[in-house]
């Protein structure tokens, strides 16, 4: 079988499962499962093997037309470099650990079976963004998703909560989108062509005619779709879907999908400086934001939610400063760590029970209930704060590395001013990154909140993923030297300089995290565990947001917080604007949502008050007309001689009048 076929199997095989999952789940249920994990297991395994014959050498390109426009072809086209070799395998790996991890995760749930088609389907459009060679065939597997993410992160659609945050995050993607699709139309018309291959070779040639116009078009709708500032703040609502949706769209599809795209064409935005200056600033706002929010946030998911926003912002930093191999290289090395975050949190809400949804300040007795979650997460806490030897440690210093080249004008595809904003931007997130780590992990497996009942241990399935992602969390990293071929063939090792400095920055945000924490535990008094009343019975629901459920259901008392928490003080008066993502949502309904609400009551007003006047004025003056006429009509003729007679009298002396006058 050619490599070509191989890859078109890669995401049409998800796409036959989640069709297959939709239409066997209410006549053959038993087949949900297998059809939610083996293709999507196979498209994995495929993937592999389309990595390994590409090898980091030439580009696998195939195309045919998909349909003649007049104007600018559409090609079902394949362009499959390192890159997208490599990106592929991640997204299938995540993807296929997601199925399995739901398998017993929502085991209970009555709507599993769409679930699963959707995650398939979810799954399929991303790697057809990896491998597609065509903007309009990218685009539609990037349109997919967003429905995708708006039913699954609106899976309990029953709670308001889930409605408002697949409602926001599919609207503040597509106001993303649109410019996008705009920037898109403007591209392929200066490059005559909308194969990828075909506009590089338009840039490189001096072809495209406003460069800084299609690449701050184009950046619009990549921020929507990576949650990068000012578009990033539907992501932590997107925290009441299911945890493993969670995890893939955190960790392989959806917000991956827009630095993806910005390393597919970065050329493109190299061509403007100003536009790549741009992007050097929403990376930087973006890093320190998101990790001065999510060291105030209570809520395990959303400290994870901004975390991926902040792990983004390396990614677009790297971009920023015109390595896409330090950015691809982050982003597989995040895919892994942050799925594997996902998922163990997913059973330490589950094993907390707390009916705060998933509070950490009321977590408490953890360590010893879920050794596997609490190892793996360990692993991963460890990745995320980039310290040696984990995997994040060397990908975060491939960007910094990046950065302080462009910084130092060691290389000049960015201006210099971007890289030293990229590189203070990210040596202070690797401050405030190890900070919250640290805080998350002293908080749910140190943590002194109220313990409440055990709710048994963890399917298999799920245990098991998490082991196999700590695998790639742990020593992912130490494959940077033999990956030199697939990203661009430079190195990507860490240097003395940015290794140390990260480090040691790295280090300094732990362990001061780690003495306020132990001095806030030692001055503060125990929390009460519940009243013996409050124990409840198993219950056997393994969905994680189902803590909430259980606790409400079984009228669970409200669990103390744990007084012992070290955000707080680290932030001072920063912790109540960052604890609300510094009121981003508020300054938006202030300045769009409101002003939008009062011209639409405006409108409403003129419809009704104005122009509803003129019509039923209209309607009015017609029966008013309808009742004189009606009146005059009563059939005497003696009435009508008499009305005859005196009209005749009256132009008379009408006449007699005109005549005497003239």
């Amino acid at each position: 079988m050619t490599t070509t076929t191989l890859a078109v199997l890669v995401p049409l095989l998800p796409f036959l499962g989640a069709a297959a999952g939709l239409l066997l789940g209410r006549t053959a249920p038993g087949f949900v499962r297998p059809l939610a994990v083996l293709p999507t297991l196979a498209a994995a395994v495929l993937a592999v093997l389309v990595a390994v014959r590409q090898g980091g050498g030439k580009t696998i390109e195939a195309a045919t037309q998909l349909t003649p426009t007049g104007s600018v072809p559409i090609d079902l086209a394949l362009n499959i470099d390192g890159f997208a070799a490599l990106v592929a395998v991640v997204v299938g790996v995540v993807a296929t650990c997601v199925q399995v991890y739901s398998t017993g995760y929502l085991r209970d749930d009555p709507r599993y079976a769409s679930y699963a088609a959707l995650v398939s389907l979810f799954t399929s459009a991303m790697l057809l963004v990896v491998y597609s060679g065509d903007l309009m065939v990218l685009l539609v597997g990037w349109e997919i998703m967003g429905i995708c993410s708006y039913f699954l992160v609106g899976h309990y659609w029953e709670t308001p909560e889930a409605r408002a945050a697949s409602l926001k995050a599919f609207l503040v993607t597509k106001l993303g989108d649109v410019p996008f699709l705009i920037g898109l139309f403007a591209l392929a018309t200066d490059a005559g062509t909308f194969r990828i291959d075909g506009i590089l070779g338009a840039v490189a040639a001096g072809a495209i005619d406003h460069p800084t116009l299609v690449a701050l078009l184009l950046l619009a709708g990549v921020a929507g779709k990576s949650a990068q500032f000012p578009l990033h703040n539907w992501l932590p609502d997107a925290m009441a879907g299911p945890t493993p949706v969670s995890a893939l769209i955190h960790a392989a599809t959806m917000v991956a999908a827009g630095i993806y795209f910005v390393a597919r064409l970065l050329p493109v935005f190299a061509a403007s400086a100003a536009a790549m200056t741009v992007l050097a600033v929403m990376a930087a706002v973006t890093m320190v934001g998101s990790a001065l929010a999510a060291l105030a946030q209570d809520d395990i998911k959303r400290v994870l939610a901004y975390s991926t926003i902040g792990q983004l912002g390396y990614m677009a930093g790297a971009l920023a400063v015109g390595d896409r191999g330090a950015a691809v290289f982050h982003l597989m090395s995040h895919g892994a760590f942050k799925a594997l975050l996902f998922l163990a949190a997913g059973v330490v809400i589950h094993a907390a029970g707390t009916n705060s949804l998933s509070a950490m300040s009321r977590m408490s007795g953890l360590t010893k209930r879920i050794p596997d979650a609490y190892w793996t997460m360990t692993v991963a806490l460890l990745a995320l704060a980039a310290l040696p030897p984990f995997a994040g440690f060397f990908s975060k210093e491939a960007v910094l590395v990046a950065a302080e080249h462009t910084a130092l004008g060691d290389r000049t595809v960015a201006p210099a001013g971007a890289g030293w904003l990229v590189l203070v931007a990210g040596l202070l997130t690797a401050l405030l990154t190890a900070a919250y780590a640290t805080r998350l992990w002293l908080l749910a497996f140190r943590g002194r909140g109220a313990q409440v009942p055990d709710h048994g241990r963890q399917p298999l399935a799920m245990t098991t993923v998490l082991w196999v992602l700590a695998i790639p969390s742990l020593g992912f990293g130490l494959t940077v030297t033999y990956l030199d071929d697939w990203f661009d063939g430079h190195a990507l090792t860490p240097t003395v300089t940015t290794a140390v400095l990260g480090t040691g920055i790295a280090l300094v945000g732990a362990v001061v995290t780690y003495a306020v924490w132990r001095t806030l535990a030692t001055k503060a008094p125990a929390v009460a565990a519940p009243a013996p009343e409050a124990a409840a019975p198993h219950v056997a629901h393994p969905d994680a947001e189902a803590g909430k459920v259980e606790a409400e259901a079984l009228h669970l008392p409200h669990p103390a917080e744990d007084p012992a928490d070290p955000g707080r003080a680290l932030l001072g008066p920063l912790h109540g604007p960052a604890a609300a993502g510094f009121h981003l949502d508020a300054l938006y309904a202030a300045v769009f949502v409101r002003p939008v609400l009062a011209a639409a009551s405006l409108v409403r007003f003129l419809d009704r008050e104005v122009v509803d006047t003129y019509v039923r004025g209209a309607g009015t003056g017609t029966q008013w007309l309808g009742w004189l006429v009606r009146r005059a009509q009563t059939g005497n003729v003696q009435t009508y001689l008499s009305a005859l007679l005196a009209g005749s009298v009256v132009l008379a002396i009408a006449a007699v009048l005109v005549a005497a006058g003239a």
